[in-house]
């Protein structure tokens, strides 16, 4: 039996239901029939019938299906709710048959039932099913929570979300965006020319990105196996394969880190790769993608959030790293000759650095710590230190720097692009260096993709690579506070933890 207590239920309440359940099984046989069909949707129906004037009955017969949201007068009004829209459902001895108006006593809030019957629209205007038929397709055995209010308890809506869904239209239009959003994006990219691949989800090697893996173990292979962090370094072999010159793939990764608002440790991912293309081609590219999605969802490229006022309108803002920071604390970077003079300006800006990090590390820091936050509307941050960018093409004429960009909104990071390192020698290099440093941190488990890199070595075009995180930008979409509010069934604790 559920927990009637996390449901606010009585157990006299989830008895009567059982109780209908037993009499309904005698009276009526199957309660659960595997065969029913509905002729319309509600939202066909609205449509359908539009045009049909107050205190107007049609002689169409047709059959509809929903849960029960809300009965009447001892159920002679019922309304019917399926994913499109409500029904009211009419059943009154004038026009309902004695056989199905003997079925009411037993329909409780949370039943799905089947209707057939005539359309008319009342005097009040509500389209209305006189109904000549009903039919019981699932008898509930828990009542729903109070549809007006939904679920107050935060993670009793994460954790149920079907009841979350069931009774709150927000949460509800907010999942149907979603899929909007995505098949947008998709839509978006294959008009644009790009050709989607699937890459794999188990890693014997993870790579690609900086993060703890989650691990599992191939039984068959006797191989242990990573989840995915990140699909890039199979997509860029993709490229090297010819197979298309603009490649991406809207993935699943999976990440063992922190979980807040803004992170999940399974999130969406749309990564691409676009040959002969640089950076700048992709800041147009997030730019394009990003205003079409405004207007799929908004009909404007501005929409709320919070008690702001976004604008997906571009061009967005472009700032090199080094500027950003210059213009908020006043230290300019580019005058600072080492990593000592980087260290003892943070210093001195009272910024609490590492004794051993480097000039990029230190800009990174303070562009952190004091100019993420300022960036509200979107915005392109370009020009980030090599340090801190080791796939990344170096700035011409300043090798320290490299044409990397993040796209901001919001103060949060929604993707991250760079002209893409090429050059099998370097990619080797730097490669190994990052392999040091993981070890050196105790990442004892991560090795060199030597299969990436003799990939890298029949030669890779020059290209621009992009991420996106799928998910912060729903959230931006659809005005979600959380993470856990744009996915369906996000992580959670254990109820007893």
């Amino acid at each position: 039996m559920a927990d009637k207590t996390e449901n606010t239920l009585s157990s006299d309440a989830t008895e009567v239901r059982a109780q209908k359940l037993k009499l309904l099984r005698e009276q009526i046989g199957e309660v659960y029939p595997a065969h029913f069909h509905r002729t319309l949707t509600n939202a066909e129906l609205a449509a359908k019938y539009e045009g049909l004037v107050p205190d107007t009955e049609t002689q169409d017969v047709v059959t509809v299906a929903g849960r029960v949201y809300s009965s009447r007068n001892s159920g002679m009004f019922m309304d019917i709710h399926d994913a499109g829209g409500k029904i009211q459902i009419f059943s009154h001895k004038d026009t309902t048959p004695e056989e199905a108006r003997a079925l009411l006593p037993m329909i409780d809030i949370g039943d799905i039932i089947g209707v057939t019957g005539v359309v008319r629209r009342t005097k009040r205007g509500e389209l209305t099913i006189n109904a000549q038929k009903i039919e019981m397709l699932t008898k509930s055995l828990l009542p729903m929570p109070e549809k007006w209010h939904g679920l107050s308890d935060i993670e009793l809506r994460y954790r149920k979300r079907h009841l979350d869904i069931m009774t709150n239209e927000d949460s509800k239009l907010r999942f149907q965006q979603r899929s909007k959003i995505l098949s947008g994006i998709r839509r978006f990219m294959e008009d644009d020319g790009f050709m989607e691949v699937e890459t794999p989800m188990l890693h014997s090697v993870y790579g690609g990105a900086t993060a703890e893996p989650f691990k599992t173990h191939h039984n068959t292979l006797k191989l242990d196996m990573y989840l995915r962090i990140a699909p890039e370094l199979f997509l860029k072999r993709t490229l090297v394969s010819g197979l298309t010159d603009k490649v991406f793939e809207i993935n699943r990764n999976f990440r063992n880190e922190g979980v807040s608002t803004r992170h999940n440790p399974e999130f969406t991912m749309m990564e691409c790769y676009w040959a002969y293309a640089d950076y700048e081609d992709i800041m147009d590219l997030v730019e394009r993608l990003f205003e079409s999605l405004a207007l799929s969802i908004h009909g404007t490229t501005e929409f709320p959030f919070g008690d702001k006022t976004m604008s997906f309108k571009g061009p967005f803002k472009r700032v090199p790293m080094p500027d950003a920071v210059k213009e908020v604390t006043g230290i300019d970077f580019l005058a600072i000759k080492t990593d000592e003079e980087a260290r003892a300006a943070a210093k001195a800006a009272g910024f609490a650095v590492e004794k051993d990090w480097t000039w990029g590390e230190c800009l990174a820091f303070i562009f952190e710590e004091k100019v993420e936050a300022t960036l509200i509307q979107p915005s392109h941050v370009t020009h980030f230190p090599k340090d801190i960018s080791p796939f990344a093409k170096e700035v011409p004429g300043e090798p320290r720097l490299v044409e990397r960009f993040e796209t901001y909104c919001n103060a949060w990071e929604l993707g991250n692009a760079f002209s893409e390192l090429n050059d099998p020698e370097e990619q080797r290099r730097r490669m190994v260096e990052q392999l040091e440093q993981a070890h050196a941190r105790g990442e004892k488990e991560k090795q060199l993709d030597e299969e990436f890199l003799d990939a890298i070595d029949q030669g890779m075009p020059p290209a621009g690579g992009l991420g996106i995180g799928v998910d912060r930008l729903i959230m931006l979409l659809t005005n979600a506070p959380s993470i856990r509010d744009v996915i369906l069934f996000p992580a959670r604790r254990n109820k007893a933890d």
